[in-house]
């Protein structure tokens, strides 16, 4: 078996190794360091002056290309996955919105049949759905379709999440049967979220209790302060955010694309959750990828109509419908807002999620051992390389790297 080599600045969890070399031999890392380690027969791609990063995970991801996962077909999926491949996610958590069940049921069975026959060709691996909608609170629902919103139903909750590709399980804590639902998801191994939800502290609390260890995109869609207020009224109530600040066992997601949240707010989940306890999530809808104009959010058939102008996705009211970006500008949003400590930041879209989701044996870093999946970004980070499971699968201006 061939042995390839890259060599370039090697980003790792806790440092940038400059001039450093990663030795691929198949689908795994067999060395990491020093160039002079290259034997006179290894094949090199030098590639001084680029970062050599994990490949991206990204936990939580709705669609692209034109084409939403809830479209339930397997075409869909192979569509959203090649899209967020170019964009440097090699690990991708397909996300439910809201919907009937048999429209939750084609989503899931089709990403099931994608994960089965998967090849490097199909782009980003599916490595489990995010079962994200249909539980949500009423007030806050957002974007999705509100009626696909329910309260959780133990039949249907153990339905789905009983099939092993359900790897990530979301429920608003305020809702009843929400504490039920977090048992079930945390006894098949989930990691438990709670997301879409005005829950004050108290709910919070007894949702940990049961197993929620995350929050889903933080300040988006969640309780405070103020959205308490108007729920209980005085005294003012803690929420969410105070919750997970406070709590270090707890983590959660931001969406760093310059919409969103401002580089303020960016560099505040930096300094005071950070990044072993934030990941990057792109959030991303149909509209990535695609051309201005009308789209639907969710299914095809009953979705929500949103509206891009190249650059954000919004509803008829004029508010967000999540995000229409790859992973490769939240890290270069992230970057900036931070300005420094790249690897930390490379962190936030790598390791940590794999982390979350108990995957970081095989994915997350470059270490010995470890999947094949690389990143290379140039000095601006912009992707210029894409290679999954040991295999070339994208080249900025369409390079010639098939020999690699």
């Amino acid at each position: 078996m061939a042995t390839r080599a890259i060599r370039g600045n090697i980003v790792l969890p806790t440092e940038i190794l400059e001039d450093g070399v990663v030795l691929i031999e198949g689908n795994k890392i067999r060395f990491v360091g020093s160039p002079d380690h290259i034997g006179e027969d290894v094949q090199v791609l030098n590639l001084f002056g680029h970062f050599i990063c994990p490949g991206f995970i990204d936990i939580h991801v709705h669609g692209a290309s034109g084409a939403d996962y809830m479209d339930g077909d397997t075409a869909a999926v192979r569509k959203v996955n090649a899209a967020h491949a170019r964009h440097g996610t090699t690990s991708i958590y397909p996300t439910t919105t809201t919907g009937s069940f048999s429209e939750l049921d084609a989503m899931i069975k089709a990403c099931e049949s994608v994960q089965e026959t998967w090849t490097v060709a199909d782009g980003a691996r599916i490595q489990g759905v995010h079962f994200y909608g249909p539980y949500f609170a009423a007030d806050k629902v957002g974007v999705h379709a509100a009626e696909g919103r329910r309260d959780p139903a133990r039949d249907e909750y153990e339905y789905f999440l009983s099939r092993p590709i359900v790897r990530i399980a979301t429920c608003a804590a305020e809702l009843p049967g929400a504490n039920e639902f977090y048992q079930y998801a945390h006894a098949r191994g989930c990691l438990v979220t709670c997301g879409h939800s005005n829950a004050c502290w108290s709910e919070l609390d007894a949702a940990f209790h049961e197993g929620v260890r995350h929050v889903d995109h933080f300040w988006c869609a969640m309780s405070s302060v103020s959205s308490l207020r108007k729920r209980f009224g005085d005294p003012m109530q803690a929420s969410m955010e105070q919750f997970v600040l406070q709590n270090e066992e707890m983590s959660t997601e931001v969406i760093a694309d310059g919409i969103h949240l401002s580089d303020d707010l960016l560099r505040f989940a930096y300094e005071m959750i950070g990044p072993r306890r934030t990941c990057l999530v792109t959030d991303a809808n149909r509209a990535m990828d695609a051309p201005p104009g009308e789209y639907v959010f969710g299914p095809a058939g009953s979705g929500t109509v949103v509206f891009s102008d190249g650059m954000s996705v919004r509803g008829a009211d004029g508010g967000l419908a999540s995000s229409m970006h790859g992973m490769d500008v939240m890290v270069r949003t992230m970057a900036k807002a931070v300005g420094r400590n790249l690897h930390s930041v490379i962190r936030m879209a790598t390791l940590t999620p794999a982390e979350l989701v108990g995957i970081d044996g095989e994915f997350g870093s470059i270490a010995v051992g470890k999947k094949a999946d690389i990143v290379v970004l140039d000095r601006s980070l912009e992707v210029c390389v894409v290679i999954i499971d040991g295999e070339f699968y994208f080249s900025k201006n369409n390079a010639d790297l098939k020999g690699f």
